[in-house]
Parts: C-alpha cells; structure tokens; sequence
C-alpha cells in the first residue's frame, strides 16, 4: 500500500477546517490543520507536506505572506481557499505563486477533484525550487535535472537509493527526517526491514560527499530522530 498523501490546511474557521479534514482524510489522505499564519508556517517546515490548502485571511501571518515564505523554500502545490472572489484578487493569488484558487462557500467534493488533479500532474514527488544547489562556494553540488552530484567540480556516483535520499534531504534544508521517512523515500512503504537499514545508506553517501565522516558538514545526525540537512553557505540556481 502507497503512503498516504499529506495534506496540510491552514484556516481559521475551525468548522470549515474540521468539515474539510474529514473529508479529504474519507478520501485517503494524511490531513493537518493551522489555525494561523504563525502555526501554518511552523507546520509546512516541520512536515513537509504534499499540498496545502491556504485560506487567505488568517490571524498572525495573513495567506498571502505565508503564500510567499513558502514558495521561497518550495513547489509544494498551494491551493488558496478563500472569501475573495474578485478578479483581482484571484490573478493576485496565482501571482504569489497558487496552483489554484477556490472561493467561498465552496464545493468539497470539487475541492477534492482539484486537489486530486494537482497532485496527479505532480508525479512522483514535489519538483525543488531550483533546477541546480551548491554549497560552501561549490564544494558540493546537486543537479536535479541531470541527476548529478559533483564533489569540488568531479562528479560523483551514487546509487539510485542515495540519489533519493540526498536529494529529499536537500529539498528541505534543516528539516529533520526519520529513519521511517528515509526508508520510505528510498526503498519505498512496502520494503520489509529494519530501520537501521537506512544508517547504512547514510554511512556510504557520507563517504562520497564528506571531508570526514565522523564530523560531517552536509547530513547531520539528529541523536533518537533522525538525519536532516546542513544547508549553511549554499547557493540556487
């Protein structure tokens, strides 16, 4: 069985949130909820989720500020759900970077059919930011569209499972992922194994792209979690 897909809703109308939440998680989703701006942007760095539902209208940090901090830092699909209904209001909304923009009162099944429909065009997983990163003035450097890792200019290989990994690492800098989520990143949800199996990815990939293993600048061990991203000195193209 695949993983479910996260959803990450972000209104204030704690009806309207609790109506839509068991609604998408009836049709198979992993579903979280914020109640504010403040919330929405802690929860989208912390889980990494596979689309937002974003109204606009929010205490703390409105939509359309949290609308424009998370595409600094992704793709992820936005889907703006909101009470502006004017022209204007909606070419804004795509301007600040929505896949889509559904007004109040709305249809949750249509709803369902454009969240659906974004994901499906998603493919495999959320594109990065940029095409090409580099850090520490090129010491490491990830191509996502030719699939490339170069270590000071020379290329290096990796296997298709560190490719995975590393490149989901780097996707969301200083984010913190369990072994669970590399494992399924990687080997994917029906692999039948233990945990640990990922230290072993971990340990060969650290060997390619670290000076020293034992005091690693890129992937950083996270005692009783996790691995996350060093993403300090890096660069976007």
């Amino acid at each position: 069985m695949s993983k479910a897909r996260r959803i990450l809703i972000v209104e204030d109308e704690v009806m309207i949130s609790d109506a839509l939440r068991a609604y998408l998680e009836n049709a198979g989703f992993e579903v979280f909820a914020a109640f504010d701006g403040e919330a929405g942007l802690s929860m989208f760095e912390e889980l990494s989720p596979d689309l937002i539902v974003l109204d606009l209208m929010l205490p703390k940090i409105s939509g359309e500020r949290l609308c424009q901090e998370i595409r600094r830092a992704s793709r992820v699909p936005v889907v703006m759900l909101t009470a502006k209904s004017a022209e204007g209001d909606k070419i804004a909304g795509f301007s600040m970077g929505a896949d889509d923009y559904v007004t109040k009162p709305f249809s949750p099944r249509e709803l369902l059919a454009r969240i659906q429909s974004i994901l499906r065009r998603c493919g495999d997983g959320i594109s990065p930011l940029y095409s090409r990163m580099s850090w520490n003035d090129g010491d490491l450097e990830v191509n996502f569209e030719t699939r490339e890792i170069k270590r000071r200019g020379a290329p290096v290989n990796l296997t298709p499972n560190e490719f995975k990994i590393l490149s989901s690492l780097v996707k969301y800098p200083q984010k913190i992922f369990t072994r669970e989520e590399l494992i399924s990143i990687a080997l994917g949800d029906d692999f039948d194994g233990f945990d640990r199996t990922i230290d072993s990815h971990i340990k060969n990939l650290r060997g390619k792209i670290e000076d020293d293993t034992a005091n690693p600048r890129y992937i950083i061990t996270v005692r009783g979690v996790g691995y996350r991203f060093e993403a300090a000195s890096g660069r976007s193209e």
